[in-house]
């Protein structure tokens, strides 16, 4: 039997039970990913570092907000919050309910999009056209407009009040345990919000490392970072593909970046300069596509250890 328009009936059935699978259990089928990153100085270490991205809370996420919050049970040395928290503008108390027992712990912070502006709804294939035009974001794009304005600053406020470092455009530091940390942050390049000139100048000779992070893994804010002589970048942003085929892998990054590295740690080199990047597949979805294939939400936990060699 077939059913109309010519449609396989079994087709059919095969592309819905594919939807509830991806909706109904995949998209709330939280992982965690361990990553060992051997770039400490000799001597120093190990590092437990927990990075949470993406977490795009929509109200009535309980089983997210739980999850997350679990995450303080690994005791990690500091958190980082690449960002995309919001996909909502009521939101900021459920985000604030899901991080507060990791805001117990020492932390670092950028916004991505979706903490400003509140998502739109659009047909998920336009990423593959612009990714075919080479258009990402605002980065060829035309400017949003009509958007929701998402109480960001609320939301900056409760984590600087937890003592986590904002570092959107500009640089903090940690002290953890007589070793110093410096981080150098980027607002989100996907929106054009970036200003390397603010931060530029490399990672801090006095401290005794320095992190790079940001939202969106943009190009040319791995090739600011990478020459700069930062040896870790973490990012968010991606989703790891969120709809991937598997055996094979994401279609799209949303960004500049090449599919290869649309999650996971990698290297990035320019100009005789090599970095480690990290990209986190992020735990959530935007709201008016609450669907991952192949690519479950999830939370790293990376241990940095002394480099080789």
């Amino acid at each position: 039997m077939r059913a109309r328009y010519g449609i396989p009936l079994g087709v059919t059935a095969i592309g819905a039970a594919g939807l509830a699978y991806a909706a109904g259990f995949e998209a709330r089928s939280f992982r965690l990913r361990r990553v060992t990153v051997p770039v400490l100085p000799p001597g120093a270490g190990p590092l437990r570092v927990l990075q949470v991205s993406d977490i795009h809370i929509v109200s009535g996420q309980r089983k997210k907000r739980a999850w997350l919050q679990s995450l303080a049970g690994l005791r990690p040395d500091f958190v980082v919050n690449t960002g995309d928290n919001l996909s909502d503008p009521e939101g900021v108390p459920e985000v604030l309910d899901a991080l507060g027992p990791l805001l117990e712990f020492p932390g670092v912070y950028v916004f991505g999009s979706n903490d400003y502006y509140g998502p739109k709804l659009r047909n998920p294939a336009r990423y593959l056209f612009e990714k075919a035009q080479g258009r990402h974001g605002l980065n060829g794009n035309a400017p949003a407009v009509g958007v929701v304005h998402n109480p960001w600053e609320e939301l900056r406020d409760a984590f600087d009040s937890a003592g986590w470092v904002n570092l959107n455009n500009t640089r903090g530091h940690l002290k953890l345990d007589g070793m110093e940390l410096a981080f150098t942050g980027l607002d989100d390049p996907h929106i054009k919000r970036d200003r390397y000139e603010r931060v530029a100048g490399g990672a801090e000779a006095g401290a005794d490392f320095s992190i790079a992070v940001v939202h969106a893994p943009y190009l040319r804010t791995l090739e600011s970072f990478t020459a700069d002589g930062y040896p870790l970048i973490l990012a968010g942003h991606t989703h790891g593909g969120q709809l991937c085929i598997p055996f094979y892998g994401a279609l799209v990054t949303n960004c500049d970046l090449d599919t290869g590295r649309v999650k996971g740690l990698s290297t990035h080199e320019t100009d005789g300069h090599r970095a480690f990047l990290h990209v986190s597949a992020g735990c959530g979805t935007n709201r008016y596509t609450p669907i991952r294939f192949a690519c479950p939400p999830e939370a790293t936990l990376l241990t940095l250890v002394e480099r080789q060699g």
